[in-house]
């Protein structure tokens, strides 16, 4: 049950004052019915789509930059990180933020780095198989995570030269706010490359 939390429904408590019967219901933290394989497909859709001509440091401001705008935008405490051929070209923390965040962004991008996979894909692919890094990979998680928020950095004729990343809000929205600027940077339609 990796990957699952449990929330128990206290209903039957006020109406019988008593603490049982409690009743348990198996809670995601992605939308209510989210169907893994279905948000594979399009993760490995917007992972082949989402790629670049070529990518330098003006083209990691530019991204950083939008990032930052949509946060203001929608009042989001989010850090920013873009990693081009092995460092930092673009970071920023947004009030709101905190060490713990950047922690976050080192852990999801080391991720996509080592898989050249997004770390929310690399997530529900474990989740998938029912397993995790450390069984699986030997990797461990105080250096790895697999949340959403980082997204790699494709160049068509390279391959994956960095990782783009964010974090402070849900995974699935750390996700989808990546996802959201490169499209619109790229010229992509969100329509195909939206998660349900």
């Amino acid at each position: 049950m990796a990957g699952l939390k449990l929330r128990v429904e206290f209903s039957s408590v006020i109406r019988s004052q008593s603490l049982f019967p409690l009743t348990f219901r198996r809670t995601r933290d992605v939308k209510k019915g989210m169907n893994i394989e279905q948000d594979l497909a399009k993760i490995t859709l917007q992972e082949k789509t989402l790629c670049f001509e070529q990518f330098d440091e003006r083209t990691a401001w530019e991204i950083g930059s939008r990032l930052h705008a949509a946060a203001e935008k929608r009042g989001a405490a989010i850090a920013i990180d873009v990693t081009f051929c092995g460092y930092t070209v673009f970071s920023c923390a947004l009030p709101g933020t905190s060490p713990n965040n950047a922690n976050w962004v080192r852990r999801k991008r080391n991720t996509v780095l080592h898989f050249h996979r997004s770390s929310y894909g690399m997530g529900l692919q474990l989740e998938h198989d029912k397993t995790d890094l450390a069984g699986k990979f030997g990797l461990p998680l105080s250096d790895y995570a697999v949340h959403g928020g980082s997204f790699p950095i494709r160049v068509k004729a390279t391959g994956v030269v960095g990782a783009i990343t964010v974090s402070g809000l849900p995974q699935r929205e750390d996700h989808k706010t990546v996802v959201d600027v490169l499209a619109d940077y790229l010229r992509k339609p969100m329509s195909e490359l939206a998660l349900d």
